[in-house]
């Protein structure tokens, strides 16, 4: 049928595939104490659904990249499965996911046999109390423990996610890149967006990307290493390289124009970005026993429909009902 091709003539091809809303942390960027209200089981779309939905994604529609994600994709049982499934589609996607880590050192290995290529573990803090703090659970050496066996695994290079914030954890920029040069990881900060459940988003506790510049421009020399393309992350060389770290500034400096995302959320929704305020239903199609052809058509409409930007600088910009955990990243 074609590339996802959206009225700005931004081609997509890179899918974001939610395995569930569920997690086993509480950071206080994302999510309440107490959780949230999770999707219905019978909601969710089947091992069976997923693996269709990717592979007319993968097969009809251009689709290169898939990339798994939550919520934590660890929790959802089956996800080794999946991901060997997933890898079997021909043309094969290249397979990522993005995780807490929590858990991830018991199935980095079984991971990279079923096919998964990399993987990018969320880490905010170097230090415990910050971690408690922030996560509301005492697990910090259980995620470092993930990153390892993700690096021993071969799922490389491993990416570490983490976001700053003022009067949080803002001190911290050299403290991560320190441990991550030291384990052979690649840093790549990310500015924190409006995506919490409370609302409770204030740009002025965002730490921005170029004051992450300018905190580890105070010990290294960072050398830019030219356009990005569609990828969301500026990357500069460390002093002399080969280690590299990345920045994404998704709110003072959009990426919009040469977005090639589409998400799939874990209930079966087209999100045309992170930041829609609307979705198209594939979940009812699909078990409503529609073919390929109809399916493939409705996320080229879903595509048809997308905005030339996210709008967070626009005064009339409303933050999505969904949380972050609820889209998937």
């Amino acid at each position: 049928m074609g590339a996802l091709v959206d009225g700005f003539g931004r081609v997509h091809t890179d899918l974001r595939v939610s395995l569930t809303d569920k997690c086993n942390l509480r950071c206080t960027y994302c999510m309440p104490a107490e959780g949230l209200d999770w999707l219905p089981s019978d909601n969710l779309l089947t091992d069976d659904e997923v693996v269709r939905v990717v592979g007319i994604a993968v097969r009809d529609l251009g689709i290169t990249d898939v990339r798994l994600t939550g919520g934590e994709p660890l929790l959802r049982r089956g996800l080794v499965d999946i991901v060997r499934r997933l890898a079997e589609i021909e043309p094969r996607p290249r397979l990522a996911l993005t995780t807490n880590g929590i858990g991830l050192a018991r199935v980095a290995r079984d991971l990279a046999a079923a096919g998964l290529d990399r993987i990018n573990v969320s880490l905010d803090t170097m230090h415990r109390a910050t971690f408690v703090a922030l996560t509301r659970r005492d697990r910090l050496d259980d995620v470092l423990a993930g990153i390892e066996a993700a690096r021993d695994a071969g799922l490389g290079p491993v990416k570490v996610n983490s976001v700053l914030m003022r009067g949080v954890n803002e001190g911290e920029a050299l403290d991560l890149l320190d441990y991550c040069l030291a384990h052979g990881v690649q840093l790549r900060f990310i500015e924190q967006m409006p995506l919490d459940p409370q609302h409770g988003w204030d740009r002025e506790l965002m730490v921005t990307a170029d004051e992450i510049i300018e905190m580890l421009s105070a010990r290294h020399t960072l050398t830019p290493l030219g356009e990005r393309g569609s990828a969301p992350a500026e990357l500069y060389r460390i002093d002399d390289g080969p280690a590299v770290v990345g920045v994404i500034a998704s709110v003072t400096k959009p990426f919009c124009a040469a977005c090639d995302r589409v998400r799939l959320t874990a209930d079966g929704q087209v999100r045309n970005c992170l930041f829609a305020t609307e979705e198209s239903d594939l979940r009812a199609p699909l078990r409503a026993g529609a073919g390929d052809a109809a399916i493939a058509a409705q996320i080229q409409a879903a595509i048809q429909r997308k905005r030339a930007g996210h709008g967070i600088d626009d005064p009339s910009f409303l933050q999505p009902e969904r949380p972050m955990s609820a889209i998937g990243g």
